[in-house]
């Protein structure tokens, strides 16, 4: 994907020099509550890239500039160019990319083996990158008396890039914290989303045995310019508010939070969808999470306004390492629908039924399933009024 070069966003470029790269510290993004754009950002028709994406906003300006100049000083383990992409043939509508680089060149998972394993600072983590890997700190400021106060999150590449603008947000690295979702991070995730222009920026997060491959508090954020299944699902409400809904079409069954409206509602947002995660790492339970603009719960189709964000967690199977000789690794994207393939041969054979055997694979047996729904909507039900 081709990625335009930012007019005046040199701030967040590193100096020429190698040697004055850590002196240079660390720039803010600063931006305020008002930037967030829960209105206006659609698919256009036809194909989308970040090229024609009118406009950029200041955020996929900062990202795309820092980042691509990341790629070209090569501080990626592998350059990306354009992925062969293609739509499965089907009803679910998976987009399935080639990345054979990532499938061989990634760092090797962590000696995980509990969902509720401690931060080991022995193991890599995100205090141990090279200093031009973060591209900028996020800073929102407290602009409206009220509201949260957002901590500071570093917005660092992925040296092992899903699709080009792959990048990690990292809460202080410093305070050591295990691979549990917490409201800051997620908070961040949810505004980075609001802050970009363009429809196809998502977040996620996976947990210990969700496929988090390092144990250090961390959610992942990329470009991909094209529709996802989960944008659209429909879904049915598990509470008569309206705070809970399940999904329970493909390509995986999942609980979806959703909110139109910054402020109060989002903070509500955030505060369920984070005590859900509690209940299921205090349980044991690995999970994976998508943040996206999508279509209000109920019966919404592929073609469905995106008029808000829709968060979607799945409870799921644990899965300690990585799998070899499967076409793809069952994580946040993969459940959302987007399907990075290892491999030439698998991507020209892979077919919709296979794509959805590897996922059925990794989900909850229906009597847990049942369990963890019941426990989650009485987790809601008991929520303050």
């Amino acid at each position: 994907m081709a990625i335009p070069h930012a007019s005046n966003e040199t701030s967040y470029l590193l100096p020429p020099n190698k040697e004055d790269w850590e002196g240079q510290g660390i720039p803010d993004f600063v931006y305020e509550q008002e930037e967030l754009m829960m209105e206006g950002v659609q698919w256009p028709r036809g194909a989308l890239s970040l090229l024609n994406t009118p406009p950029l906003s200041h955020f996929d300006s900062a990202l795309c500039s820092a980042w691509r100049q990341r790629m070209e000083l090569g501080l990626f383990r592998y350059p990306l160019g354009e992925l062969p992409t293609q739509t499965l043939p089907g009803t679910v509508g998976f987009v399935a990319q080639l990345n054979v680089e990532r499938g061989v060149q990634r760092r090797c998972p962590q000696n995980i083996k509990s969902v509720r394993q401690e931060f080991d600072p022995e193991q890599f983590n995100f205090n141990q990158i090279r200093p031009g890997e973060v591209l900028f700190r996020l800073h929102r400021k407290q602009d409206c008396p009220g509201t949260v106060q957002q901590e500071d999150i570093l917005v660092v590449i992925n040296v092992s890039p899903l699709e080009w603008g792959h990048v990690l947000l990292v809460p202080e690295p410093a305070r050591g914290l295990p691979q549990r979702l917490l409201p800051g991070a997620l908070r961040a995730g949810v505004e980075a989303v609001l802050l970009s222009s363009h429809p196809g920026f998502r977040v996620g997060f996976n947990s210990l045995g969700g496929l988090a491959s390092v144990n250090h508090l961390h959610l992942h954020g990329y470009y991909l310019a094209h529709r996802l299944p989960v944008e659209g699902a429909p879904s049915e409400p598990l509470d008569p508010r309206g705070r809970l809904h399940v999904l329970q079409a493909l390509p995986a069954p999942g609980f979806l939070f959703y909110t139109s409206r910054p402020g109060p509602d989002l903070e509500a947002l955030i505060s369920r969808v984070c005590r859900a995660t509690d209940y299921l790492t205090d349980c044991e339970i690995a999970h994976n999470l998508f943040v996206t603009r999508g279509a209000p719960p109920g019966k919404a189709t592929s073609s469905s306004a995106l008029s808000g964000v829709r968060v979607i967690l799945w409870p799921r199977k644990p899965s300690f390492g990585i799998k070899e000789g499967e076409a793809f690794n069952v994580a946040l994207c993969e459940l959302a629908g987007h399907l990075p393939v290892k491999t030439a041969q698998d991507f020209s054979s892979l077919t919709e039924a296979a794509a959805l055997a590897l996922i059925r694979e990794c989900l909850l047996p229906p009597a847990q399933a049942e369990d963890v729904r019941a426990a989650l909507v009485a987790l809601i039900a008991r929520e303050e009024e």
